[in-house]
């Protein structure tokens, strides 16, 4: 691991460590939203609330990778136009 020197080298390490950990974020993100789809829709499909607590929790999960997503990109943006 190098000791970054200067700003840009400490901004470019950073942005490289979160480059590194958002694909795993995405990843979890996803399998609780498969894994609720399944819960909600398929085990407990005869049971109202169970549905509706799914819909909640898939509508956010994707209303939350729509925003990291976003914010990922505006990263990228940011780390080749400034550095």
């Amino acid at each position: 691991m190098v000791t970054p020197t200067t700003f840009a080298g400490l901004v470019a390490f950073l942005l490289g460590i979160i480059n590194q950990i958002i694909p795993l974020i995405f990843g979890l993100v996803f399998l609780v939203i498969i894994w609720k789809l399944i819960d909600a829709w398929i085990l407990h499909a005869d049971d109202e609330t169970k549905r509706a607590e799914g819909r909640t929790i898939v509508i956010t999960g994707v209303l939350v990778l729509v925003l990291m997503a976003s914010i990922w990109g505006v990263l990228s943006i940011l780390k080749h136009s400034l550095f």
